[in-house]
């Protein structure tokens, strides 16, 4: 297998894992889950928020930079201009179907978000890998302060389920660019990292081990700058104000918080990379591939399908954390075997068939 070959199916394996945990953390939230489980499955869920997410980001962004490379490399004005207008539909395919999952009560929605990272990415196809890296730190730190400058809680309700005035102008904006559940600052930069990796040689097979060792060294580094900085300045702070600034959950997204995440994402593509390599003839891992091939079918699909129908049996807002994770996991295995039974027939998932020809 050529190595283009093998990293596209290794980030399609990964895709499949990130998919996996956003739906146990999706699905945690949507139940309310916070009890039932035992203190390891407890801890186990809760390894997925923000996580999951965000390696979906990082792919997306490398996706991007792949999907991009040959307009960007030959700096034809016509491939440039076919790139942008791909980007610019598909920015707005993922729009409207952020929207209507938003309109269907789906707050926790990723597409509508997705749709402003393509329109920067059409922006981005011909600029440097330096001005991206640059922009990554003004969006990083612009980020950090707009959590001391701004009222991070503004339009939540306390248990952080319900936005107050989301279908405002006002409401929409905010929660799109500041406080939402990947708001523009800073979920931006992990696109934006995930286009400047996917424009290197880091992923090839001579660099995979440092990759990997740099990148779990890197999580391990942040995490613990994380801890002490919340130790040490929780007696002057409070422990909730430094929480707040230092901590290294989804929300609120601080600097710590991104930089853990893309040294999570990087170290599990890394690992992808290993598997496919290796197991890539095994039934499993190519059920894997294909699973997340159909990874936008699979994300509207456990929430459409998935939530549906527990809010048609009304067992949504349970509290249970072992059902939430049992049905997560009992879903994503159908998606697998649907997944391997579509593939035999189609190349692409039902939802990436409708864009592609929206596109």
């Amino acid at each position: 297998m050529s190595q283009a070959k093998e990293r596209i199916t290794a980030f399609d394996f990964a895709r499949a894992l990130a998919i996996f945990g956003m739906i146990i953390v999706n699905y945690k939230l949507a139940m309310q889950a916070e009890s039932g489980g035992s203190a390891w499955l407890q801890a186990i869920a809760g390894l997925f928020e923000g996580r999951a997410s965000a390696l979906f980001v990082v792919l997306a962004g490398i996706g991007v930079a792949l999907m991009t490379s040959k307009a960007r490399n030959s700096m034809n004005g016509e491939l440039i201009r076919q790139s942008r207008n791909s980007l610019y539909k598909r920015a707005a395919f993922l729009f409207i179907a952020g929207v209507l999952l938003l309109l269907m009560g789906w707050s926790a929605d990723i597409l509508h978000y997705y749709a402003v990272f393509m329109l920067v990415a059409a922006v981005l196809i011909t600029v440097s890998d330096n001005k991206i890296l640059g922009l990554f730190s003004m969006i990083l730190v612009a980020s950090q302060l707009f959590l001391v400058m701004f009222d991070y809680t503004k339009g939540w309700n306390l248990s952080f389920k319900d936005y107050t005035g989301f279908w405002t102008i006002e409401g929409f904006i905010r929660n799109l660019l500041f406080n939402g559940f990947h708001p523009i600052f800073p979920w931006l930069s992990f696109f934006l990292i995930g286009m400047w990796i996917g424009r290197k040689r880091w992923l090839n097979k001579e660099n995979r081990s440092k990759v990997l060792l740099y990148s779990l060294s890197g999580t391990v580094v942040f995490e613990s700058i994380s801890f002490f900085l919340v130790k040490w300045t929780s007696p002057v702070l409070s422990n909730e104000a430094a929480t707040y600034l230092f901590g290294t959950k989804p929300m609120p997204p601080t600097m710590l918080y991104v930089f853990s995440g893309i040294c999570s994402a990087v170290a599990i593509i890394a690992i992808c990379l290993y598997v496919v390599d290796k197991f890539e003839n095994s039934l499993l891992t190519q059920a894997m591939i294909h699973t997340g091939q159909l990874s936008l079918t699979h994300y509207i699909g456990h929430v459409v399908i998935g939530i549906g129908f527990l809010m048609t049996v009304s067992y949504l807002e349970n509290g249970s954390l072992s059902f939430a994770v049992a049905y997560g996991t009992v879903y994503f295995i159908i998606s697998i075997i649907f997944s391997s039974l579509w593939r035999k027939w189609m190349k692409r998932g039902p939802i990436e068939l409708i864009m592609r020809k929206w596109c």
